[in-house]
């Protein structure tokens, strides 16, 4: 038996849920293709730390990223932003819950598949263990109705995400800040990529992002973070110009540079 789905909506903007009042995902109606959600808007965050869409809008031969896993599609927010503003980008959607996916498609505008975007309905740790892609960004975002990743949020998961990466390759990963498990899944991140794992500080909502990296280093400043990201908002009106903020504010950045 799968899951509840239920919609609501409030001040333009579209919901999903898993049968409670939790928010699985949301869209604004009149901007579909934006991300509603904060912690969403931070998991594309990677476009400020490899050379994205940012760099060279009307070219997009050598950009990154070019292959993309989604874990959990929600409401789709993730898979929309990057199918619209990374065309050079295949993009893998896994999720469990086909009635998740079809939500999706009935009230989120879920692009129809085609030669560029694909969907798996599947456990998306089973995916990663099994197959052998290699990935330029994972997005991982999946919770059951009671807000647990499950399989999703263990070492073996972890251990194998990093074989699946490129050597481009980054991860993001939505963690509950305020829940009793995040400092353990940020500890099982750390060990699986050897202390490559920045938490950027917690969003409004609770919400923690997790970027883990592997392959080439990441090092940019904080103004080469601010020329990015009023970059990306120019190209795709993502603004992350907060976060740089708020990392900044954190003293998560020792020296004033962001480190991966």
């Amino acid at each position: 038996m799968g899951i509840p789905i239920d919609i609501s909506e409030a001040a333009g903007v579209r919901y999903l849920h898993f049968g409670s009042d939790w928010v699985q995902g949301a869209m604004r109606i009149r901007k579909p293709n934006a991300l509603e959600l904060a912690y969403t808007r931070e998991m594309m965050a990677g476009l400020l730390l490899r050379d994205g869409l940012h760099e060279n809008p009307a070219q997009d031969a050598g950009q990154w990223p070019r292959k993309v896993l989604i874990i959990g599609l929600g409401a789709a927010s993730l898979a929309k932003f990057v199918y619209r503003h990374c065309p050079q980008a295949r993009i893998q959607v896994v999720e469990i819950e086909p009635s998740v996916v079809a939500a999706a498609r009935q009230f989120f505008r879920l692009p129809p598949e085609d030669g560029r975007f694909s969907i798996h309905v599947g456990c998306g740790a089973q995916y990663v263990l099994e197959r052998e892609r290699r990935f330029d960004y994972v997005l991982v975002d999946g919770f059951d109705r009671n807000a647990r990743a499950g399989a999703l949020d263990t070492l073996p998961f972890y251990q194998a995400l990093r074989t699946r990466l490129t050597a481009q390759g980054l991860i993001a990963v939505n963690l509950f800040g305020r829940s009793r498990g995040y400092k353990a899944s940020l500890e099982r991140m750390i060990t699986a990529f050897d202390d490559r794992v920045l938490a950027f500080p917690s969003c409004d909502s609770g919400n923690v992002v997790a970027f883990c990296a592997d392959g080439e280093p990441v090092e940019r400043d904080i103004p080469e973070l601010r020329r990015r990201a009023a970059a990306l908002k120019a190209a795709s009106g993502l603004d992350l110009l907060p976060t740089v903020t708020r990392l900044e504010q954190a003293g998560t950045l020792p020296g004033g540079v962001l480190t991966l």
